[in-house]
């Protein structure tokens, strides 16, 4: 894609899923591309696998120091960062009642902290440097009601209005924000879960998305394209078909998800809260 090549991306969350593959479509744009993840091993080796300049690093978004390291280093090795892509996150599945309290704290922390520790390190590197663009991977249920994931909604929810807050403030700045929001993604996050009325996406549907936005920034961005104004339509009924609808699209993971499938994937992180 025109406005890629040479341009200094940093994808934190960049050793899977989402973030890999967007990381891959980076690197064949002629992007130098800087994989940042927990698992620096697991960062280094997708690093490996990508065609032209690319390096993985260790990375913790819910240190500041450790982010502040990355971006000294990817700006040693490859130059200021340009674009700034975070895809880390972490979900939990199940009844509100039942979440334990490390998972709720790994959530937030992992989900609302650390990307706003990732926005600010990087944010005011691009402010010195008057130009940036700050890539926010969040979710559908950033605009609905999501049963089985009261806590991973709150943290999206969280995300989307700290960045329409940060967007204005750094208006005129020269450094733009967009926030990307997809329905359910085929990846270890959602191990288990029901897409509900919406296709399975793929993470090649969100990396596309992510190299459009890059290249024509635009705030918000929801995948599937109609989501955002279908929600906008459902947000001027009354509220008992408001809700009604609702829950004929949005799935219920309370009941659809299969916990035994999500077993593996939730000790990823509930072994490290």
């Amino acid at each position: 894609m025109t406005g890629l090549a040479d341009r200094v991306v940093a994808v934190i969350g960049g050793a899977n899923g989402i973030g890999r593959e967007t990381a891959r479509r980076l690197a064949l744009a002629g992007a130098r591309v800087a994989i940042g993840d927990r698992d620096g091993a697991a960062a280094l080796r997708a690093a490996e696998a990508l065609e032209g300049t690319a390096i993985g690093l260790a990375v913790d978004v819910t240190s500041t120091a450790s982010l502040e390291s990355f971006l000294t280093a990817v700006d040693s090795a490859l130059g200021p960062v340009e674009t700034l892509v975070n895809s880390a996150g972490v979900m939990w599945v199940g009844p509100f009642d039942a979440e334990p309290e490390s998972a709720a704290r790994a959530q937030i922390d992992v989900n609302l902290l650390g990307a706003i520790n990732a926005v600010k390190a990087t944010a005011a590197r691009m402010l010195r440097q008057r130009s940036g663009h700050i890539v926010v991977i969040a979710s559908a249920a950033s605009l609905l009601p999501t049963p089985g994931e009261a806590t991973y909604a709150a943290s999206k929810h969280g995300v989307l209005g700290y960045l329409k807050a940060v967007r204005a403030e750094l208006r005129g700045s020269g450094v733009e924000v967009s926030v990307i929001m997809p329905t359910v993604v085929e990846t270890a996050l959602a191990a288990g879960t029901s897409p509900g009325a919406a296709k399975m996406l793929q993470p090649a549907d969100v990396a596309r998305a992510v190299l459009t936005t890059i290249t024509r920034p635009r705030f918000e961005v929801t995948i599937p394209a109609y989501l955002g104004p279908v929600r906008r339509a459902i947000d001027i009924l009354p509220a008992a078909m408001r809700d009604a609808l609702l829950r004929r699209l949005v799935p219920d993971q309370v009941r659809a998800s299969d916990r035994k499938a999500r077993q593996d994937y939730e000790a990823t992180f509930l072994d490290r809260a």
